[in-house]
């Protein structure tokens, strides 16, 4: 007596799944040399796969991953992923309104680093950014409006690790008059910008000059903070009080919009 029929598009799906588990973040080339499914078949299956929240698709650089809500458990790296998925798409429509890119950063112990951006997505061409680098907290527009608003406790934990820090983006942790007051003047404004000493690079690597002006506003989700996220422009085409009076409203906008997609992702 014959047994039950294997359903084909389900057994293609799992192979997939098994594909991504074996090699995270993979570019649909990799996944169909992978399983050997033709592309325009795996499109189909990732797409299925998208609509149920089993697969992501990062908008920084196109590639597939397992969704953050598959885990029971989730670890510190997971919940990074999880706000990073409910962002993408958030981003990706903020960047189609205002034309200007926007990153997406969390809290990494000595550093913040980018966990999404929509930078590929925009029609003006900056330097692309890789997920995962890393950027100062005291310096830039999303360290100090993360470290405006987070809780007390959460703040004085970050700024004494930065204390004996070495990294001369972190010397004025050892200036908390000077810091409070910026931090102060972040939370008058209801927005962060970089220091104008800061020119661009990466945390603990020599500094190179972008040519870019930045404001970023926190995530935040009640008492907590869950990341930052900001627009950047080419410094000649706006000043920073003149973005902000253009786009400040949208980009708040697109954090409450975040928080709260993050929200429902966690009850899921």
């Amino acid at each position: 007596m014959a047994g039950p029929k294997v359903i084909k598009g389900l057994e293609r799906g799992l192979h997939v799944l098994q594909a991504l588990q074996m090699q995270p973040d993979s570019s649909l080339h990799e996944l169909y040399v992978y399983t050997g499914i033709s592309k325009p078949s795996l499109l189909r299956i990732l797409h299925t796969l998208a609509r149920s929240g089993v697969v992501t698709r990062r908008l920084a650089d196109g590639r597939y991953r397992i969704g953050a809500t598959l885990s029971r458990t989730p670890s510190r790296r997971e919940h990074r992923d999880r706000i990073a998925e409910a962002a993408a798409p958030i981003l990706e429509r903020l960047c189609q309104r205002v034309s200007w890119p926007s990153d997406l950063m969390v809290p990494a112990g000595d550093h913040m680093e980018i966990r999404e951006t929509s930078r590929a997505r925009s029609p003006i061409l900056l330097q692309e950014e890789r997920i995962g680098l890393q950027v100062n907290w005291l310096l830039t527009g999303v360290g100090r409006a993360y470290l405006a608003y987070c809780p007390a406790k959460e703040r004085q934990h970050i700024i004494e690790t930065l204390q004996t820090s070495s990294k001369a983006e972190d010397r004025l942790a050892r200036e908390p008059a000077r810091l409070n007051a910026i931090l102060a003047d972040v939370r008058a404004r209801g927005y962060a910008t970089r220091d104008s000493t800061h020119v661009g690079g990466w945390y603990g690597k020599p500094p190179h000059a972008d040519g870019l002006l930045a404001i970023a506003v926190p995530l935040r989700d009640g008492a907590r903070v869950l990341g930052s996220i900001n627009i950047v422009w080419l410094k000649t085409a706006f000043s920073v009080e003149a973005f902000a009076a253009r786009h400040l409203g949208e980009l708040q906008d697109a954090a409450a919009e975040i928080v709260s997609a993050t929200r429902t992702r966690r009850k899921r």
